[in-house]
């Protein structure tokens, strides 16, 4: 099937140049939570420091996107389906810029826990990070690619990213009341593995918009009807 062109071809370039610079914004924030987690589980102060600089970038990119996308509402008024590409993208980057906030809280406390021997339980968050992980990397390449089945499944997997959330923090609480002198490592942990629930919270909002972008279906809130 051939795609047909726009009248307006500088639409395209408009909507290209959000979409590339959208990508380019989830990309900084995908490499600023890897940064954190192994400056975390690496005790590398470098990389902790390295992911906290990246969230200025973001924030810059977040606020650029934000208007090239009204401008091109306002230029072109886009309707049916480039109106919804072009609002999802809007919406898209704050959720982006948030997760690259989760990483930057998780670095300020890899870091405090770099300054303190390492605690074994530190462990507990690879599974729960690499959960995280994959769900935004697949929320992002859902909206991409316009792959309504990919955002689907992303959205199914935030209840055991909740769950292990859960199961961490209720561990480490138990730690912290028989190890007193650990409070403050532990405390930090619950923390981080927060801050990861949050990045899985983020990325299913991505993949509803990703589903709103490319099927024009509203699933927000969904499994919450379900379940009444």
């Amino acid at each position: 099937m051939v795609v047909p062109k726009h009248i307006l071809g500088t639409f395209d370039d408009a909507l290209t140049s959000l979409r590339k610079d959208l990508l380019m914004m989830a990309g900084l924030a995908e490499r600023s939570l890897d940064r954190a987690i192994k400056g975390l589980l690496q005790r590398d102060d470098d990389l902790c420091t390295h992911a906290i600089a990246d969230d200025e970038e973001i924030d810059q990119l977040e606020k650029q996107i934000d208007k090239d996308g009204f401008e091109i509402l306002l230029r072109y008024q886009p309707v049916a389906s480039d109106l919804r590409r072009v609002i999802s993208a809007i919406k898209l980057s704050p959720n982006i810029e948030r997760v690259g906030d989760q990483a930057t809280n998780i670095a300020k406390r890899a870091r405090k826990l770099n300054r303190h021997p390492p605690l074994p339980e530190v462990q507990m968050i690879v599974p729960i990070q690499a959960h995280a992980m994959s769900m935004f990397k697949d929320s992002i390449n859902a909206f991409a690619r316009e792959n309504v089945e990919l955002a689907h499944s992303v959205c199914s997997r935030d209840k055991q990213l909740d769950d292990m959330n859960r199961d961490a923090n209720r561990k480490l609480t138990e730690l912290m009341m028989e190890d007193r002198e650990q409070l403050r490592g532990y405390f930090n942990l619950i923390l981080i593995s927060r801050a990861l629930e949050r990045v899985g919270d983020h990325a299913t909002n991505i993949a509803e918009d990703a589903v709103y972008a490319a099927a024009a279906e509203d699933i927000r809130h969904k499994s919450l009807a379900a379940s009444v």
